[in-house]
């Protein structure tokens, strides 16, 4: 090879080396910010005033040195899982958990409450965080970012976090089915619109604070939780298909409030992430994914068993959770929150990546 063909080759290399770093660096995501319920409470609700709480055993026997962190299944979340595939710490930690600094919540921070909705009565039956005061806190976080890395890296951190929404469950199964006040004011359809008016109101604020990487998960089918089973009076042990219902016309109208919001909001990018099919495939087909258990929980006699009942049960709790799909009577297993992650990873998020 001559000199003027080796500096050619040479070139070239640095010119591939220089764009594929290029592309890593603006396909990188800085941290995951995470709103929600608690399909991704890492813990906040240890530090309020209520019962919705899950900081002892058997909750996280799996997590890392088996610590009952406040998540509410044996191990990590689907977040955590996400955080760990962006190359971010195996864990997102609780905006309101004071052993975590700045820096560490520099990555990733959640800042869900378990029971909380996108409706503030839904939040205020079980005593817990609303999503406008996550919100607020999101806004207090980022002067905390400021003071400790400087305005400029603060808002690159911000502009280049991937944002995740998970919530909207607890308004059907803790309100709008079990309680008389909304619907006495809203039909069923005029309910979900209502929420989607306020999940469409909550991305917005978010991007108003910064947020242009955002993620929104649909509803799973709450139906087949083993709690809505039990409590199945129809059809003792069986899905209530009526919930399921709810959960799929809110799917179909998120994703045309996403759409929606792509088209209105400049430099946005916001995703839908579907989980209601992965988990109406794992219950059609348990063996097909590992499972022996999709209608019981792990924890106590796995019906009715949540929070509280879980620790007072916590003799019966089954040995291998890897076998459940669910670790409580609501709450999935750690394993099916990895199936969930690498779904939501291989499909919404491939776009982040």
């Amino acid at each position: 090879m001559s000199a003027k063909s080796l500096c050619y080759y040479l070139l070239l290399l640095v010119v591939y080396f220089s764009l594929s770093a290029s592309s890593t660096a603006a396909s990188k995501v800085s941290a995951i910010i995470v709103f929600g319920d608690s399909t991704v409470d890492p813990g906040n609700n240890n530090f309020i005033p209520t019962v919705a709480k899950s900081n002892f055993p058997p909750y996280g026997r799996d997590f890392d040195g088996g610590v009952a962190t406040g998540r509410f299944s044996n191990g990590r979340l689907v977040t955590d899982f996400l955080s760990e595939a962006f190359g971010l710490p195996s864990s997102v930690p609780a905006y309101l958990d004071p052993s975590y600094t700045i820096e560490q919540l520099a990555t990733g921070v959640s800042f869900a409450s378990a029971g909380t909705g996108l409706d503030d009565l839904t939040a205020k039956i079980a005593s817990v965080i609303p999503l406008s005061q996550q919100l607020e806190y999101f806004v207090e976080y980022k002067e905390r970012l400021k003071l400790a890395k400087g305005e400029s890296i603060a808002n690159k951190i911000i502009a280049e976090a991937l944002y995740i929404f998970s919530i909207g469950t607890n308004d059907f199964i803790l309100n709008y089915l079990v309680l008389p006040l909304r619907p006495a004011q809203y039909t069923a359809p005029e309910y979900v619109a209502y929420l989607i008016v306020l999940a469409d109101a909550a991305v917005r604020d978010a991007y108003d604070l910064g947020a242009r990487k955002i993620e929104f998960t649909g509803l799973a089918p709450f139906g087949c939780v083993p709690a809505v089973r039990t409590l199945n009076h129809n059809e003792p042990g069986e899905c209530n298909q009526e919930y399921n219902k709810f959960a799929r016309r809110f799917n179909a109208e998120l994703q045309e409030a996403v759409r929606k919001l792509n088209g209105e909001l400049a430099g946005v990018q916001v995703v839908y992430a579907e989980t209601y099919s992965v988990g109406s495939a794992i219950i059609a087909n348990p063996s097909g994914y590992g499972f022996e258990n999709v209608v019981q929980g792990c924890c106590g006699t796995g019906l009715i068993d949540l929070s509280v009942l879980c620790g007072v049960d916590e003799p019966l709790t089954c040995q291998d959770a890897e076998k459940y799909m669910f670790f409580d009577s609501v709450h999935p297993s750690e394993r099916t929150y990895r199936i969930v992650a690498d779904n939501v990873l291989n499909n919404a998020l491939q776009v982040f990546l």
